[in-house]
Protein backbone atom coordinates (compact mmCIF):
# COMPACT_ATOMS: atom_id res chain seq x y z
CA UNK A 1 0.00 0.00 0.00
CA UNK A 2 1.56 3.22 -1.28
CA UNK A 3 1.37 5.89 1.60
CA UNK A 4 -1.55 8.74 1.47
CA UNK A 5 0.78 11.33 2.72
CA UNK A 6 4.14 12.65 1.37
CA UNK A 7 7.35 12.55 2.86
CA UNK A 8 9.38 15.33 4.52
CA UNK A 9 12.71 14.62 5.68
CA UNK A 10 14.74 15.88 9.10
CA UNK A 11 16.30 18.97 6.92
CA UNK A 12 13.31 19.85 5.09
CA UNK A 13 11.10 19.64 8.32
CA UNK A 14 13.82 21.82 10.65
CA UNK A 15 13.40 24.73 7.55
CA UNK A 16 9.73 24.70 7.58
CA UNK A 17 9.39 25.14 10.81
CA UNK A 18 11.92 28.01 10.99
CA UNK A 19 10.05 29.76 8.38
CA UNK A 20 7.01 29.39 10.56
CA UNK A 21 4.88 28.13 7.48
CA UNK A 22 4.00 24.34 9.25
CA UNK A 23 2.40 22.64 12.69
CA UNK A 24 3.71 19.72 13.81
CA UNK A 25 2.07 16.70 15.37
CA UNK A 26 3.39 14.26 17.72
CA UNK A 27 0.88 11.47 17.27
CA UNK A 28 2.70 8.69 19.96
CA UNK A 29 1.07 8.42 22.93
CA UNK A 30 1.43 11.08 26.37
CA UNK A 31 3.59 9.18 28.10
CA UNK A 32 6.49 9.06 24.77
CA UNK A 33 5.70 12.40 24.28
CA UNK A 34 6.50 13.48 27.95
CA UNK A 35 9.57 11.51 27.74
CA UNK A 36 11.23 12.86 24.25
CA UNK A 37 9.89 15.06 21.71
CA UNK A 38 10.76 17.32 18.83
CA UNK A 39 10.38 21.32 20.38
CA UNK A 40 7.25 22.85 19.55
CA UNK A 41 5.74 19.28 18.95
CA UNK A 42 2.16 19.56 19.19
CA UNK A 43 0.54 15.71 21.00
CA UNK A 44 -2.13 14.33 18.75
CA UNK A 45 -2.18 10.83 19.91
CA UNK A 46 -3.26 8.02 17.87
CA UNK A 47 -5.88 6.90 20.31
CA UNK A 48 -7.17 9.81 20.81
CA UNK A 49 -7.27 11.28 17.35
CA UNK A 50 -10.71 11.26 16.54
CA UNK A 51 -11.40 13.80 19.67
CA UNK A 52 -8.20 16.11 18.93
CA UNK A 53 -9.27 19.48 17.98
CA UNK A 54 -7.24 19.97 14.84
CA UNK A 55 -7.31 23.66 13.61
CA UNK A 56 -7.40 23.07 10.12
CA UNK A 57 -8.78 26.53 8.95
CA UNK A 58 -6.75 28.40 6.48
CA UNK A 59 -3.36 28.29 5.05
CA UNK A 60 -2.31 25.46 7.86
CA UNK A 61 0.20 22.56 6.40
CA UNK A 62 0.58 19.71 8.85
CA UNK A 63 3.51 17.25 8.88
CA UNK A 64 2.50 14.35 11.56
CA UNK A 65 5.41 12.14 13.53
CA UNK A 66 5.72 8.83 15.53
CA UNK A 67 9.31 7.35 16.60
CA UNK A 68 10.71 5.70 14.09
CA UNK A 69 8.28 6.63 11.30
CA UNK A 70 5.71 3.48 11.24
CA UNK A 71 2.75 4.14 13.03
CA UNK A 72 2.94 7.31 11.10
CA UNK A 73 2.78 5.82 8.13
CA UNK A 74 0.50 2.34 8.61
CA UNK A 75 -2.08 5.77 9.84
CA UNK A 76 -1.26 8.23 6.79
CA UNK A 77 -4.61 7.45 5.30
CA UNK A 78 -6.25 8.17 8.08
CA UNK A 79 -4.22 11.55 9.34
CA UNK A 80 -5.04 12.81 5.62
CA UNK A 81 -8.76 12.68 5.88
CA UNK A 82 -8.45 15.39 8.87
CA UNK A 83 -8.98 17.89 6.50
CA UNK A 84 -5.36 19.72 6.44
CA UNK A 85 -4.55 21.90 3.12
CA UNK A 86 -1.20 19.83 3.23
CA UNK A 87 0.08 17.35 4.89
CA UNK A 88 3.43 15.07 5.46
CA UNK A 89 4.64 12.46 7.43
CA UNK A 90 8.49 13.44 8.82
CA UNK A 91 10.16 10.12 7.22
CA UNK A 92 11.87 8.33 10.05
CA UNK A 93 9.96 9.45 12.62
CA UNK A 94 11.55 11.50 15.92
CA UNK A 95 14.59 9.09 15.59
CA UNK A 96 15.63 10.43 12.02
CA UNK A 97 15.46 14.11 13.06
CA UNK A 98 18.10 12.96 16.47
CA UNK A 99 20.03 11.09 13.81
CA UNK A 100 20.44 14.51 11.60
CA UNK A 101 21.66 16.07 14.99
CA UNK A 102 18.68 18.22 15.48
CA UNK A 103 17.26 19.02 18.85
CA UNK A 104 15.02 17.07 21.03
CA UNK A 105 13.35 17.84 24.54
CA UNK A 106 13.96 15.51 27.15
CA UNK A 107 12.23 14.57 30.54
CA UNK A 108 13.97 11.72 32.16
CA UNK A 109 11.51 12.00 35.38
CA UNK A 110 8.60 11.10 32.50
CA UNK A 111 8.67 6.76 32.28
CA UNK A 112 10.42 4.96 29.10
CA UNK A 113 7.78 3.94 26.47
CA UNK A 114 5.05 0.77 27.13
CA UNK A 115 6.75 -1.72 24.16
CA UNK A 116 10.09 -1.12 26.31
CA UNK A 117 8.31 -1.92 29.37
CA UNK A 118 6.08 -4.69 28.09
CA UNK A 119 10.08 -5.75 26.96
CA UNK A 120 11.03 -5.84 30.61
CA UNK A 121 8.29 -7.54 32.23
CA UNK A 122 8.01 -10.05 29.94
CA UNK A 123 11.65 -11.12 29.58
CA UNK A 124 12.01 -10.99 33.37
CA UNK A 125 8.83 -13.48 33.87
CA UNK A 126 10.30 -15.77 31.21
CA UNK A 127 14.08 -15.63 33.14
CA UNK A 128 12.40 -15.79 36.32
CA UNK A 129 10.21 -19.11 34.78
CA UNK A 130 13.24 -21.03 33.55
CA UNK A 131 15.50 -20.12 36.76
CA UNK A 132 12.61 -21.38 38.77
CA UNK A 133 11.62 -23.93 36.43
CA UNK A 134 15.32 -25.43 37.37
CA UNK A 135 15.30 -24.67 40.37
CA UNK A 136 12.38 -25.54 42.17
CA UNK A 137 10.03 -27.29 40.05
CA UNK A 138 9.98 -28.01 36.50
CA UNK A 139 6.18 -26.88 36.40
CA UNK A 140 7.13 -23.19 36.53
CA UNK A 141 8.06 -23.48 32.87
CA UNK A 142 4.94 -22.86 32.60
CA UNK A 143 4.91 -19.36 33.41
CA UNK A 144 7.64 -18.53 30.56
CA UNK A 145 5.20 -20.84 28.16
CA UNK A 146 2.17 -18.52 29.09
CA UNK A 147 3.86 -15.51 28.88
CA UNK A 148 5.25 -16.66 25.04
CA UNK A 149 1.78 -17.33 24.18
CA UNK A 150 0.77 -13.95 25.25
CA UNK A 151 3.58 -12.02 23.08
CA UNK A 152 2.66 -14.52 19.95
CA UNK A 153 -1.14 -13.53 20.40
CA UNK A 154 -0.28 -9.70 20.79
CA UNK A 155 1.61 -10.40 17.62
CA UNK A 156 -1.27 -11.83 15.57
CA UNK A 157 -3.87 -9.95 17.18
CA UNK A 158 -2.69 -5.94 18.29
CA UNK A 159 -3.84 -6.56 21.46
CA UNK A 160 -1.58 -6.84 24.10
CA UNK A 161 -2.81 -7.21 27.67
CA UNK A 162 0.44 -6.39 28.99
CA UNK A 163 0.94 -3.03 27.68
CA UNK A 164 -2.92 -2.65 29.26
CA UNK A 165 -1.97 -3.26 32.47
CA UNK A 166 1.36 -1.68 32.86
CA UNK A 167 -0.16 1.46 31.16
CA UNK A 168 -2.40 1.68 34.40
CA UNK A 169 0.35 1.27 36.59
CA UNK A 170 0.97 4.40 38.73
CA UNK A 171 4.10 5.54 36.86
CA UNK A 172 2.55 5.92 33.31
CA UNK A 173 -0.76 6.62 34.94
CA UNK A 174 -0.12 10.07 35.20
CA UNK A 175 1.54 10.90 31.80
CA UNK A 176 -1.51 9.10 30.02
CA UNK A 177 -4.60 11.21 31.92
Amino acid sequence: MTAVLPRIDAAGLKRRLAAGDVVLFDIREPAEHARERIPGARLAPLSRLDRHPFDTAGNRVAVFHCKGGSRTAANAARLAALGFREAYLLEGGLEAWKQAGLPVEENRAAPIDLQRQVMIAAGGLVLTGFVLSTAVAPAFAALSAFVGAGLVFAGVTGFCGMARLLALMPWNRRWNA
